[in-house]
């Protein structure tokens, strides 16, 4: 998703809360360039679309993947932040595992951003003694 800066973040919320009612009996995980700077994703600073953010994902209850790094998920020569989130539900935060921002370089002002998915399938089974 990307949450354009000169609109009201507002907007925006209106449409993760669109997508989290139609997947609430399924996983989702959403990976969003939310132009919102917090330290409770591990930004230097929160400004007031960051704060906006942070009651919202409080509210409903999802989580924020980001850890803390040395690298950061947006530079450009005016700076550097950590505007890009990888939010997720309830149901699938522990099958996301190794988040982390690559120090690879590529053609984007944006930091790949890499994580694995374990199968929920799987990993229910594999901790079912009944399966053994």
């Amino acid at each position: 998703m990307y949450f354009d800066r000169e609109h009201q973040i507002e907007d925006d919320i209106v449409r993760i809360e669109l997508i989290l009612h139609h997947s609430k009996y399924t996983g989702i995980l959403i990976a969003a360039d939310c132009n919102a700077r917090s330290t409770l994703w591990h930004d230097k600073l929160t400004n007031s679309r960051g704060r906006i953010l942070e009651v919202f994902m409080t509210n409903k209850q999802v989580f924020i993947l980001n850890v803390q790094s040395s690298n950061t998920t947006f530079r450009n020569r005016l700076g550097t932040s950590n505007i890009d989130l990888t939010i997720t539900c309830p149901r699938l935060l522990n099958s996301i595992t190794e988040w982390a921002i690559s120090d690879q370089e590529n053609v984007s002002d944006h930091s790949i951003i890499k994580y694995a998915i374990t199968p929920v399938i799987a990993k229910v089974y594999a901790e079912n003694p009944l399966n053994k």
